[in-house]
């Protein structure tokens, strides 16, 4: 009505005008704003003209599971394969699967993170499809059904321009019922790495390779001659099998240039099971045969062939959490203590099992997070170089290019700052092929970015990756390493040359103060009451092993043990660290306790003086002497043992066996006295329990003395008075028979009974004895 009021020749009344410029306004803006973003090229799908650009971008889910080569030369073909799935309610129709290549290299490493996180279509910046035959086509896209599309085109249909990183976009359009018209329904984006010719100076890039495990050996060993050690449970056995997460990283590994970075106690650990072991079982006490030694065996010669040649990074035993130690451990006496002994046991097995020289210069906090307490333990040991990573040291000086990682942080210590999104490029899910495929373009875009920066300014980038790579991340790093080998802008250098590196004067060398430490990282620290329970446990082994015939037996496998409860391993397992450490100091306490007293009743003492015996058992394989076993009076005025107050005895025995001790005792009194045995180090300490119990003193009084010598005098007499009768008869018998013929007829005197009496002769006491045989009944006196 507005248009038939314009008659020709007149103009628009004001209120008209208003409107119509209202309206073109209005009708102009989007067009206008699509025009800003539209590309420089041809587009070779066009939308309808009122259809918004972004609508129906996440309908259809894009997976992509492959893409190779990853970093194509010009003449390669590029092959891109993966999955299509329609998660609308709505059938999509003439659906086709393309490429879409960013015009131009992306301007830097931040432009790479922002693009992987975008999730929808946005034509200025996905850039123009490939097209052509260069597309898989879908009939129908049924709601919920997944298809399978790849998709195979020259380098050259590309048409990629300068050296650099593109944005590589696979997209999905098509159409539905309610939208009928073609547009970009799903989109996946990637990295396209370009690199044409050999760059004139090329990165030098160091790739920490881990081999790094969790405990698995527990302080219990049999008590044979070869001390079999006992295994928490059978999971090495399975790492270490083929297809396992260490034998995947031990065999990727050999193929790739890389720092090999180890922790002693998984070489231990392997090579116990080489020589026969035993898997605690669920009850904790009792354990069976372990039957691996065949797969544990093979994996230490293929690593031993590995490592050959190459650089070796050993960490201290059992790779404590220098991070808990700095902040929980420091405060409890004795804990840094451990961390010299972890260092220099951790050369000792890698020397012995791998034959070769390690270096133990470098200490690696969890995550690369730094502050100076970690610093000041992490040196405390003998290492002058700590491996940082880049989220931890933020550079402030506003660098537009990644330094080189070697920094001197002072006290002649050098900082390793290892690049933040390198190192943790696979830290995901990489079972999934996607994630797997996405994870690898990306790493190896950044490093490629990283060259691209500065490319005549000669850099050293250092990658230190997650502690244990589980198998599928292990690959999907191999294959990206494995293309930088054969890229045109990196080349490998080893930890200890980045390490020496000449620094870049830009670069930040302040260590993060202790209140920038992620709190994430803080809350999985081992708390202080664990370095307390570790420094408890030492305490004990300190007094047992002095007891020892062979020390060795005991002090190296609980040495060890003690060194495993401090490893960064149990971040994040509280009560698994926990449920270790109260086994560990369990077992040895029950060790402790098999030198012991024997308990024994109340003692009964008669007379002034006598011994009294106190056992020992000793449970334990081997012997043990230096010690020292003390029976003490409580009261000794009533009852004296030795010379005074106590007495000592040394004691020395043999595995299994028992000893009486015994002491001498003198009594002044009688009734109980209490008295205590004790076993004493040679140095004083008690060792083990005390054992109580009564001497009950029974003395002997004087009338019960002399009632005895009364009756000794007695019997004396009677004795004396037998004897004289015997002689006295023995004479009157001889007198009686008289004198007897001797050989010549002569007559003998005898003194017959008509002999008279002699004068001088003293009168008998007792009458003449008969010479007639007695009466039974008649008492005879002899």
């Amino acid at each position: 009505m507005a248009e038939a009021a314009d008659f020709p020749g007149t103009s628009p009344s004001p209120a008209r005008r208003w409107l119509r410029r209202t309206a073109a306004l209005l009708v102009g803006t989007p067009l206008l704003a699509g025009l800003l973003q539209a590309p420089a090229g041809p587009v070779a799908h066009a939308t309808a003209p009122s259809a918004p650009p972004a609508v129906g971008s996440g309908t259809v889910d894009v997976s992509l599971d492959a893409l190779t080569p990853t970093a194509p030369d010009e003449d390669d073909k590029l092959t891109v394969s993966g999955t299509v799935t329609n998660h609308g309610k709505q059938t999509v129709t003439g659906a086709q699967v393309g490429l879409r290549v960013g015009s131009s290299p992306l301007g830097g490493r931040s432009e790479i993170d922002s693009a992987a996180k975008r999730t929808s279509y946005q034509p200025g910046l996905d850039g123009t499809e490939v097209g052509g035959k260069y597309v898989d086509k879908f009939d129908r896209l049924v709601p919920g059904v997944r298809q399978d599309f790849s998709i195979s085109v020259p380098v050259k249909a590309l048409h990629l321009g300068a050296d650099g990183v593109y944005q590589l976009s696979v997209a999905l359009t098509g159409q539905s019922a309610a939208q009928g018209y073609q547009q970009v329904l799903g989109i996946e984006r990637t990295f396209l790495p370009w690199q044409t010719a050999a760059a004139d100076t090329k990165t030098k890039t160091t790739y920490l390779w881990p081999l790094i495990a969790d405990t698995h050996l527990t302080a219990k060993t049999e008590s044979d001659e070869q001390q079999t050690p006992v295994f928490r449970n059978d999971d090495l056995a399975d790492d270490l099998a083929p297809g396992g997460r260490l034998q995947q990283l031990l065999a990727l590994g050999s193929d790739l240039d890389v720092t090999w970075v180890i922790d002693p106690d998984l070489l231990a650990s392997v090579e116990a099971m080489t020589k026969g072991y035993r898997v605690q079982n669920p009850d904790g006490r009792s354990s069976r045969v372990g039957k691996h030694q065949a797969v544990a065996t093979a994996w230490l010669n293929d690593l031993e062939a590995a490592v050959k040649g190459k650089k070796v990074v050993a960490l201290p035993f059992a790779d404590p959490d220098l991070a808990s130690l700095a902040h929980n451990g420091r405060a409890v006496t004795g804990s840094l203590s451990h961390l010299k002994d972890a260092t220099d046991a951790g050369i000792s097995a890698v020397e012995t099992i791998l034959h070769v020289k390690p270096s133990t210069d470098f200490a690696w906090p969890a995550e690369g997070a730094v502050d100076p307490s970690i610093v000041d333990v992490a040196t405390s040991a003998g290492a002058h170089t700590v491996i940082a990573r880049s989220d931890s040291f933020r550079e402030t000086d506003g660098l537009t290019y990644s330094p080189t990682a070697a920094r001197p942080i002072g006290g002649g210590t050098t900082a390793v700052v290892a690049d933040a999104r390198l190192s943790t490029a696979f830290q995901g899910d990489m079972t999934e092929a996607e994630n797997s495929t996405l994870a690898v373009q990306q790493f190896v875009a950044q490093s490629l970015m990283i060259n691209l920066q500065d490319p005549g300014k000669q850099r050293s980038i250092v990658i230190a990756p997650q502690r244990m790579p589980t198998a599928s991340q292990a690959q999907a790093m191999a294959k990206a390493l494995s293309t930088l080998q054969d890229g045109q802008w990196s080349q490998f250098e080893d930890l200890t040359a980045a390490a020496k590196a000449k620094p870049d004067p830009r670069a930040t060398t302040r260590v993060p103060s202790t209140g920038a430490y992620p709190a994430a990282l803080r809350k999985q620290e081992l708390p202080q009451p664990a370095f307390e329970s570790i420094r408890d446990t030492q305490g004990m082994l300190e007094r047992f092993q002095v007891i020892l015939v062979e020390k060795d037996r005991v002090v190296t496998p609980f040495g060890r043990a003690i060194d495993r409860e401090m490893s960064t391993s149990w971040r994040g397992h509280p009560s698994e660290a926990t449920a270790y450490q109260t086994g560990v100091k369990n077992y040895l306490r029950e060790l402790t306790e098999q030198v012991a007293l024997i308990d024994r009743s109340d003692a009964k003492l008669s007379g002034r003086s006598a011994t009294i015996p106190v056992s020992v058992q000793n449970n334990l394989v081997q012997g043990v002497r230096h010690l020292k076993l003390r029976l003490s009076s409580q009261n000794p005025t009533r009852l004296k043992i030795g010379d005074g107050l106590y007495e000592e005895i040394d004691v020395e025995i043999a595995g299994g066996h028992s000893q009486s001790v015994k002491f001498t005792t003198t009594a002044n009194a009688n009734g109980p006295v209490p008295v205590s045995a004790q076993l004493f180090t040679e140095d004083g300490e008690p060792y083990g329990k005390a054992v109580h119990f009564d001497v009950n003193v029974t003395e002997v009084t004087p009338a019960v003395m002399l009632v005895i010598a009364g009756g000794l005098l007695l019997l004396v007499l009677a004795g004396f008075r037998m004897y004289t009768q015997r002689k006295r008869a023995a004479r009157k018998l001889a007198a009686e028979e008289g004198p007897h013929e001797g050989p010549d007829g002569e007559s003998g005197a005898t003194s017959g009974e008509g002999d008279p009496e002699q004068p001088s002769d003293p009168t008998p006491d007792t009458a003449p004895e008969s010479t007639e045989p007695s009466d039974t009944s008649e008492r005879v006196d002899r």
